[in-house]
């Protein structure tokens, strides 16, 4: 993201170590020119933390949150109950159960406070930065104009490589 650009989307996670996979999401909002910021905070062992980071969230300037954990998950849902942004949640993959512990903890919210939840690791991390950039592509006409560019581009490429051919063999022995 450029120093000088302030950042529209909030990247929080529940460990450095998710970093691994929410770089993707990062480098999916820098590929799209959607300024961002990042940081490591546990809604377990640091929830004032949190509770001060997405409290401030809106009156820095951040229209969207994406939030990533791991295993009983509930930084996406903290996240959620205390602030009014869109808050995107990244199921990061467990030992355990490979993710769907995370994935359950963060979908299964109660009514009145919404997750929008993405696929398990780095699909969801790619997807989030994309739905991040669509929400705000409704307020921000670069965010639209670089998701439409985006999509243009993915359909042109799935259709540049729909005919499909049997690989060359080697000619039989005559």
């Amino acid at each position: 993201m450029a120093a000088n650009t302030k950042p529209l989307v909030g990247l929080i996670m529940g460990s450095t170590s998710d970093w691994e996979v929410m770089q993707h999401c990062a480098q999916q909002l820098e590929d799209l020119g959607v300024p961002w910021e990042a940081q490591a905070l546990s809604a377990h062992r640091a929830p004032d933390e949190v509770f001060r980071y997405v409290e401030s969230a809106a009156g820095r300037g951040l229209e969207v949150l994406i939030a990533a954990a791991g295993g009983a998950a509930h930084l996406p849902g903290v996240a959620a109950a205390k602030t009014h942004l869109p808050v995107l949640g990244v199921p990061m993959e467990s030992k355990a159960l490979h993710g769907l512990d995370s994935l359950l903890s963060i979908v299964q919210m109660p009514g009145g406070v919404p997750v929008g939840t993405l696929a398990i690791g780095k699909p969801g991390a790619i997807n989030a930065a994309l739905l991040a950039t669509a929400i705000l592509g409704l307020k921000h006409r670069r965010c639209q104009k670089a998701y439409t560019e985006f999509r243009r581009k993915q359909t042109e490429k799935v259709l540049g490589s729909r005919e499909l051919k049997l690989a060359a063999t080697a000619p039989k022995p005559g």
